[in-house]
């Protein structure tokens, strides 16, 4: 690729990156330095697990096919308060992400109970193999983030790895917008997961809902994902095609021209845009550390310590209910 031709993209992608944090400043107010070339995407042949006593493959509660009891309705002591000891720190994490407003940020209170779930979860077989469970699938709201809102979409995480010197830079301005002149939420992801494939396949849909102006001006940031396989038990590779403003209520107000616009303009091809200025930069991996019938504990591979996200379940993949 020639120096001119990733100019020519780095502008529009800058551009792109703050209307989907709705503010329309002129991208040329950015000093645009040469961009050095990103950290290579971590990778994990597989995940390290301590021998334990065989449970279900999904990660429950239930005895594995392979246990033999004396009777098949009673569940073993241990197993039972393990169980229960699981439960218990859900629902404790799950009251402190509802009395912490998501997109306020960083909570060591959450994220120390997060780490305990993680661990309950280890210990006992609960919660794992995420890739592979076949849990993934379905529908989920965002109840915790550690940053921003916005940065729970896959666009950020592989825009921070093209632009890792100036990302954070832009971010701290749309970040700095007070509401109600911009706000954002509520966030969900939709996965559609082929657990049985070999490779592992399947798509992502992240969606942020974003207003500007009060709430005059809505839409949702979509961006769709296609998942290139497991990266170990608990991860998933992701590349990022495609971002767009869907459900604009601007171009909602132009009646059915409005509605013909909406429906027939062309996604931007975020991650084509992202391979220009930083080859790889469009692939990440998504690292899900806890994940059950109701709750997803997830944080970006590339920043562990850093992007942390709880998600609970809103529907299965069959489109079912759940309530925790």
């Amino acid at each position: 690729m020639t120096m001119a031709t990733m100019h020519r993209f780095i502008p529009s992608l800058l551009a792109f990156a703050a209307i989907l944090a709705s503010i329309l400043p002129s991208t040329s107010s950015f000093s645009l330095p040469t961009n050095k070339l990103s950290q290579p995407l971590p990778t994990r042949a597989s995940t390290t697990t301590t021998t334990r006593s065989p449970v279900s493959p999904l990660g429950s509660g239930a005895p594995s096919d392979t246990d033999s009891y004396a009777d098949d309705n009673v569940v073993p002591p241990v197993v039972g308060s393990a169980s229960e000891r699981v439960e218990d720190c859900k629902r404790s994490l799950i009251e402190q992400c509802d009395d912490h407003e998501v997109g306020s940020g960083y909570s060591s209170g959450i994220e120390n109970k997060i780490r305990e779930l993680e661990q309950l979860g280890e210990d006992a077989g609960f919660g794992q193999a995420s890739s592979l469970s076949g849990l993934m699938s379905g529908e989920w709201e965002l109840i915790y983030a550690s940053d921003d809102i916005t940065r729970s979409s896959p666009f950020f995480w592989a825009f921070r790895r093209a632009f890792p010197d100036m990302s954070d830079q832009i971010f701290s301005i749309t970040d700095a917008i007070p509401a109600p002149i911009k706000m954002v939420g509520p966030a969900t992801q939709t996965f559609d997961i082929d657990s049985n494939a070999r490779p592992v396949t399947g798509t992502l849909v992240s969606r942020v809902k974003v207003a500007t102006l009060g709430g005059v001006a809505t839409s949702m940031m979509t961006t769709r994902c296609s998942v290139l396989n497991a990266d170990g038990l608990d991860g998933l590779r992701l590349k990022v095609e495609t971002t767009k403003p869907e459900d604009s209520t601007i171009l909602q107000k132009l009646g059915p021209l409005g509605e013909m616009l909406n429906e027939s303009a062309p996604p931007f091809p975020s991650g084509e845009a992202l391979e220009q200025v930083e080859p790889g930069s469009s692939e990440i991996v998504m690292r899900t550390t806890y994940c059950d019938e109701g709750l997803r504990v997830t944080k970006n591979e590339f920043r562990l310590g850093e992007d942390v996200f709880v998600w609970k379940r809103v529907k299965f993949g069959s489109g079912s209910t759940v309530s925790l």
